[in-house]
Parts: C-alpha cells; sequence; structure tokens
C-alpha cells in the first residue's frame, strides 16, 4: 500500500500540530490505537497499516480551524506526497455511507471541492481498511477509547444533526457487528478505558467500595 513509515507519519503529525494544535491530535493517536488493536485479531488486516491509516486521518487540521475541508486537505497533502492509500482514507473515513450528505458540520469547501468528494466516493469500493478507520474514528475520543454510542452524541452535539443522522448512526453500529463477527469478540473487549473514559469513574474503584 502507498502509505508513509510509521517514522514519517510521526513526523507529519507533529508538524501538523504544531501548525494547529488541538484535542483533534490526541483523538487521531486513539483512533490509530484502535484500529491497530482491532487489525491485530482480524485475520485480513494488518496492524502496522492500519495504525498509520488511522494516525493520518485527520492530517488535513493541520490547516486551521476548518470544518469538513479538512477530509480534502487531508487528501490533497497526503496525495501529493505520493500515499494515494492514506490520501483516500482522508476522504473515505467521515462516510460510513457513500453519500455526501451524512457528513455532520458544514461543507466549508467549494461546489467542485464538494462535486469531488461525491464522485470520488461514487467511483470506489470500501476496503476492509476504509471501514475500519470508519469505526475506529466513532472509537475515539480525544481522552481515550469509547462506547461508539458516546462518541456519535458528541459529534452531534458539537455539529448538529441532519436528515441522514440515522442512517449514518446505522451505518456505523453495522460496522460494529461487521468487525465483531471478524474478530469473534466484542471490539470494547481489547480497547482499554472504554467505561471509565465513557462514563467518567474508574470502575475498578467504583468495585472496591461495595
Amino acid at each position: 500500500m502507498k502509505i508513509p513509515t510509521p517514522q514519517k507519519a510521526s513526523e507529519y503529525l507533529s508538524e501538523a500540530e504544531a501548525m494547529n494544535p488541538g484535542p483533534w491530535v490526541q483523538h487521531s493517536i486513539f483512533v490509530a490505537k484502535a484500529a491497530e488493536a482491532i487489525a491485530t485479531h482480524h485475520p485480513m488486516l494488518d496492524p502496522v497499516t492500519a495504525y498509520i491509516l488511522g494516525y493520518l486521518h485527520d492530517i488535513g487540521r493541520q490547516i486551521g480551524k476548518t470544518a469538513n475541508r479538512h477530509i480534502i486537505d487531508g487528501y490533497e497533502f497526503l496525495h501529493a506526497k505520493g500515499f494515494s492509500d492514506s490520501a483516500r482514507i482522508c476522504l473515505t473515513h467521515s462516510f460510513p455511507i457513500k453519500d455526501v450528505n451524512v457528513i455532520s458540520g458544514r461543507w466549508d469547501c467549494s461546489l467542485e471541492e464538494r462535486k469531488f468528494v461525491k464522485d470520488y466516493l461514487a467511483g470506489i469500493e470500501y476496503t476492509e481498511y476504509d471501514r475500519l478507520i470508519q469505526l475506529s474514528d466513532a472509537l475515539a475520543l480525544p481522552s481515550g477509547f469509547c462506547l461508539i454510542e458516546k462518541r456519535l452524541m458528541d459529534v452531534a452535539l458539537r455539529y448538529g444533526i441532519n436528515d441522514y443522522t440515522l442512517l449514518k448512526w446505522k451505518a456505523t453500529l453495522s460496522l460494529q457487528q461487521e468487525f465483531e463477527e471478524a474478530i469473534e469478540q466484542s471490539i470494547y473487549s481489547i480497547l482499554p478505558g472504554v467505561v471509565s473514559n465513557t462514563f467518567g469513574f474508574d470502575v475498578n474503584m467504583a468495585s472496591t467500595r461495595g
């Protein structure tokens, strides 16, 4: 696959953080870790590849405080570097359904750029890596791993909902089922800290008080 080495990916994210520091960086790291953990148990996926794709999925946010144009900025950045598979993930990670209308928040890009995304999605078939990063993106807050439902609500509260939100949520939950069948266990069983990060307390400490 055309992706950067782990060292180069780390350099890109460090440079991006210097350009536009924010919680998106820690979110990216946890997406990468979720993807790596799931891929470790998946018969068709490589954990290192999964990590790199998750690590750079939001690299377009280096440009600044933008909304959905970060998917285009990320695609263009990595495509120009020759990493077309990583660039692809920058576009596909926001679309568990291949419809530009499902995205949360506003389209702060040109009509031509939006059409490019629409045509790009229509012209590809999703791979296991596309779906893996879509799922991993829904498992990670900047503070750590969480239940998918919490992440979906977090995005809805920040960016709002539209007529396609329920379809997007259902598609994301279908991804959970798909990958749990592939790895033959709950995704939450391989992601540490899900309970404490979702509910805001240490489950082990709570059990000792009982």
